[in-house]
């Protein structure tokens, strides 16, 4: 059985074969083994009882299932009002920048808690959340970028930039799933996050 080998059952699954096909490979665990300690370094830092709370642990949940839905509400409502077909209007496309603004800030909180979760995951959950994590914080950069061109009057740039970005966060969100549905993360897991 090679390193990488998924379960037999999960192997027939069609999420799990992508995921499979996306993460498993050794670059991918050799980066997320560097970066896992570059995180946890920087956890030993952190003041007293920082970690705790983004894990969640004071409301005895995780912290970043329940942030993650003001990016991606933000970003999806943003592209609702951009992409839709009907008519635009000055005050479409001001609710759109407000929405798309709101989830870009909101996002900031939400990677921290992320990454705190991330830094205590082995294996394949380790791997799938190193690419979850990539492609989200692209998407934030890339929305950073679309509000930056709004704000300049350059709309059809925001909006590519936005949309690609929107794309992204659902590939990521794809992955978000795996990690909870299929390798049981933050289903009582990062609560118990080791903190050393």
């Amino acid at each position: 059985m090679s390193l990488f080998a998924a379960p037999q059952a999960d192997r027939a699954k069609p999420s799990s074969v992508v995921e499979d096909a996306l993460v498993n490979h050794d670059a991918v665990e050799d980066l997320a083994e560097t970066l896992q300690q570059l995180l946890q370094d920087l956890e030993q830092n952190l003041p007293d009882g920082v970690v705790a709370v983004l894990h969640g642990t004071p409301l005895g949940h995780p912290l970043h299932p329940i942030l993650v839905h003001l990016p991606l509400g933000g970003w999806m409502i943003a592209g609702m009002l951009d992409f839709y077909p009907g008519p635009k209007s000055e005050a479409t496309e001001r609710a759109a920048d407000l929405a798309l603004t709101l989830g870009t800030v909101g996002a900031v909180a939400t990677i921290a808690t992320g990454w705190t979760d991330w830094a205590g995951t082995r294996g394949e959950a380790r791997r799938t959340g190193l690419i979850h994590g990539a492609l989200n914080e692209t998407a934030f950069l890339l929305n950073v970028g679309s509000v930056l061109a709004r704000r300049r009057q350059r709309r059809g740039l925001g909006k590519l930039l936005s949309g690609a970005a929107l794309g992204l966060a659902l590939a990521g969100g794809f992955l978000g799933g795996q990690l909870v549905y299929r390798h049981g993360l933050g289903v009582g897991q990062t609560l118990d996050h080791p903190q050393g």
